[in-house]
């Protein structure tokens, strides 16, 4: 099950700019989205890593970023870490997958008063995290063209307060056969700890499962004690985590 996890996260994650090199899926989208960014190393290969690691480079080079290597449990070949590691390569953004096995099947609880429940497309729903966030233009860009593009169909969804319209917290689910991703899940900070981000998930899991999922996913920051406390409370618990290597200095 945590394979195809791991295998529906990738596809999720999917921007047009993606390459194969030598077992490498290598990513190199503009967005924030670092998944989307990456090197996912998926196979063992046959070329030397120094070789490797100097064209993957390049192609990262060509398209204005840093390289990223992508580490989990998937990751192969097993030593790929240590070696990158024993080259000066610095361990960054400690996350972890948490699954919960079984969505819940009762209702959502009510929405706060003075607030309604809006889909918005790809497009407006990149526009609309992105303010959120504060992601300058070329990431919010980024991330319509990959929701535009994805392999596996996104839905975004938001809470928004009736009197000004203003969003107080969004998110997004991709479903793939009976296994469900939450994405992107944002509160705006003025509206934090009021439960909006439980309510939120609750009605996107709710959806996918009249869709047919029967398993949840997604990934947070190891340190972000308050979403995975969140998270906790709907059902969800550690089963992986993965980081991330890049070279010293680079961003």
């Amino acid at each position: 099950m945590l394979s195809r996890i791991e295998d529906a996260g990738i596809n999720a994650s999917a921007p047009p700019q993606q390459r194969w090199l030598d077992g490498w899926i290598v990513r190199t989208s503009p967005g924030k989205a670092r998944r989307a960014r990456c090197v996912n190393a998926v196979a063992p290969g046959r070329l030397p890593l120094e070789q490797k690691l100097a064209l993957a480079e390049q192609a990262f080079k060509d398209a204005g970023l840093p390289m990223v290597v992508r580490i989990t449990r998937f990751t192969l070949p097993t030593d790929l870490d240590a070696k990158l590691a024993a080259m000066g390569w610095i361990r960054v953004d400690d996350t972890r997958v948490m699954v919960c096995p079984r969505l819940p099947v009762s209702e959502p609880t009510a929405l706060p008063a003075g607030t309604h429940w809006e889909r918005l497309s790809g497009a407006d729903y990149a526009e609309t995290v992105g303010e959120l966030r504060g992601s300058p233009p070329i990431q919010r860009a980024a991330h319509a063209e990959r929701l535009a593009t994805s392999p596996v169909p996104y839905q975004g969804y938001a809470i928004r307060r009736d009197q000004d319209r203003l969003v107080l917290a969004c998110g997004q689910f991709a479903r793939e056969a009976d296994l469900v991703g939450l994405y992107d899940v944002f509160t705006r900070e003025s509206e934090r700890g009021q439960g909006l981000a439980r309510s939120l998930c609750e009605r996107l899991l709710s959806l996918a499962s009249k869709e047919g999922a029967t398993v949840a996913y997604l990934q947070t920051e190891a340190d972000n004690q308050a979403a995975r406390a969140t998270y906790h409370r709907l059902g969800f618990a550690d089963q992986y985590g993965y980081h991330y290597r890049q070279r010293p200095g680079q961003g």
